[in-house]
């Protein structure tokens, strides 16, 4: 085959249940296999025991009015109610909306009045957030919430004391209602526009991406997965609670936020066979900790890399120094839910630092020219599409940005380009759109620089990823200035969207600039000024970059 396209055949049906179906299946067959560990607390949960609270909750939620197709929106950090939640949600159907732990008050308001939240569960602040500050903050500007529940307090006591004395038999006429394809879940990704798009996934994309992505790691219920990447994330909740749950493995909490110490005492103590992460942040992170030689990581076997590519040093030591000799790369992206391909556990080291693997089970990608919407040969770059069953359902409420996401085929556009080789193995090459990737969380410049023209010295603004040892990129702000504006800096900048912007979004570095490098034809030049300000950065020039 010379073209650039490969479909994943697979002697293993696609799941057909629902979210609770499958997890109910789970349960039947070992009630009394742990399921959930939220190592922090110390609480543990059985099969069996998580199915009654979940219950409970789902119930309790119905008691409420929650029914199918209410948005239920869940602001807190990795802690054993998300999970509790994601599974009552889908056992009625209502639609999970996940908000970012990182979000401030004016992307909180945006997601909530976006997508029509009526109850928000969140927890009472994490880190130095004041989540229940925030929320009372923009509430009256968002009509459509009628109930907001803080993890912890007495009405989320009440919630779950009024479903364990609630009619079973609604809870299962609820739950027989649904259809795997009604949708289940909305994830915000940053956009081009300036406003996060909300992928709104089904049962039957998650679930599935869930179960294969675990099947390709080899889960069984004998496995334990350390889980320390976000829940509010697909790499969270599909790679790691639905993979876990679908196969009957453990999910263990190491931490509520990502912190390189608790994560190995978790592996440690738990035991865990997989774990996961993304290499610049987490396994670097570890890999590097002073006490890293004092724990004990036998037990780990396999897992998962993704969010950035893998130095082949850092891929090298993770399997000789943390004996994960079958982890495995993923590619993916949220309106792909999000998985598209992945390494295999018996693929050389050579293939798994130098590609994204080949294609997933059940799903079609190739690489097209964005010109001519052609299939390339292979060997040459083009931008990788997908199509399958786990394409989202589209941006909610927003068809316009749907119709440019998704073709009339079907196929996912995902704005990467990617070279395949003739074993049907991807390397991506770089990015069609200016996405920039810090920590694996995937930010577009156009949203902070629609902020950045908020600023009353900012006249005009334009932000670039540039290379970063921790995080594999950062923000660069290149800016001009009004006539008589006062000076802007990191750090005055900072302090102007603390509060504004996730912590994330806010640009590391600020070059004040006369102009822009410009084409011929009046567009910014990004590459130029990525060159550039990689130039300066490297020279030291701090009068030029200010370093936060």
């Amino acid at each position: 085959m010379n073209g650039s396209y490969a479909s994943g055949p697979s002697e293993v049906p696609l799941l057909g249940d629902t979210i609770g179906d499958d997890f109910d299946r789970t349960v039947a067959a070992d009630p009394d296999r742990e399921a959930l560990v939220e190592v922090p607390t110390d609480r543990r949960w059985t099969y069996a025991q998580l199915r009654d609270d979940v219950d409970a909750l789902a119930l309790g939620l119905l008691k409420t009015g929650v029914v199918k197709g209410d948005r239920v929106g869940i602001w807190a950090p990795n802690m054993a109610e998300w999970t509790l939640l994601q599974y009552a949600t889908a056992k009625i159907g209502a639609i999970l909306v996940n908000i970012n732990p990182s979000y401030r008050t004016h992307e909180l308001e945006y997601v909530l009045k976006q997508a029509g939240i009526s109850v928000l569960v969140s927890a009472r602040a994490f880190k130095t957030s004041d989540y229940a500050g925030m929320i009372e903050e923009v509430r009256g500007n968002c009509p459509e919430l009628r109930s907001v529940v803080l993890i912890g307090s007495g009405a989320w006591d009440e919630l779950l004391a009024a479903g364990r004395c609630g009619d079973a038999a609604r809870l299962a006429a609820a739950q027989a209602a649904l259809s795997p394809d009604d949708p289940i879940n909305i994830q915000y990704t940053s956009g081009t526009t300036g406003f996060p798009k909300g992928a709104t996934l089904s049962h039957h994309n998650i679930l599935n991406n869930g179960y294969f992505v675990g099947a390709l790691c080899g889960y069984t219920p004998a496995d334990r997965v350390c889980i320390p990447v976000p829940f509010y994330h697909c790499f969270g909740m599909v790679m790691g609670n639905l993979a876990c749950t679908s196969h009957g493995a453990t999910m263990v909490i190491p931490a509520q936020g990502f912190d390189p110490e608790a994560t190995l005492e978790a592996v440690q103590r738990e035991r865990c066979t997989s774990l996961y992460g993304v290499p610049t942040m987490l396994f670097i992170a570890e890999l590097n900790h002073p006490k890293f030689a004092a724990y004990d990581l036998s037990s780990l076997r396999t897992g998962i890399m993704a969010g950035s590519p893998c130095p082949v040093e850092v891929m090298k030591q993770v399997v000789s120094r943390m004996g994960m000799e079958q982890v495995t790369i993923c590619y993916g992206m949220t309106e792909t839910s999000p998985v598209s391909t992945q390494t295999r556990m018996d693929d050389s080291l050579d293939l798994r630092v130098s590609t994204v693997g080949r294609v997933h089970p059940h799903l079609e990608i190739k690489l097209v020219d964005p010109a001519t919407g052609l299939t390339v040969p292979r060997g040459e770059a083009g931008e990788l599409c997908t199509r399958g069953y786990s394409v989202m359902l589209g941006y909610w409420n927003d068809p316009g940005k749907t119709a440019e996401a998704i073709d009339a085929a079907r196929w996912m556009h995902t704005g990467d380009l990617a070279v395949m080789d003739a074993d049907g193995y991807v390397n991506i090459t770089g990015r069609i759109k200016d996405m920039v990737i810090r920590g694996g969380e995937n930010i577009y410049p156009r949203e902070i620089e629609e902020f950045l023209y908020t600023h009353p010295d900012i006249v005009d603004a334009q932000v670039i990823g540039v290379p970063d040892v921790k995080y594999g990129e950062e923000l660069c702000a290149w800016v001009k200035l009004r006539d008589h504006a006062a000076e802007v800096t990191a750090e005055t900048l900072r302090a102007f969207a603390t509060g504004k912007l996730a912590h994330y979004k806010i640009p590391r570095y600020v070059l004040v600039v006369d102009e822009f490098p410009m084409t011929v034809t009046g567009k910014v030049r990004k590459i130029e000024m990525r060159e550039k300000s990689v130039r300066i950065l490297d020279l030291g020039e701090a009068a030029a970059i200010r370093n936060a």
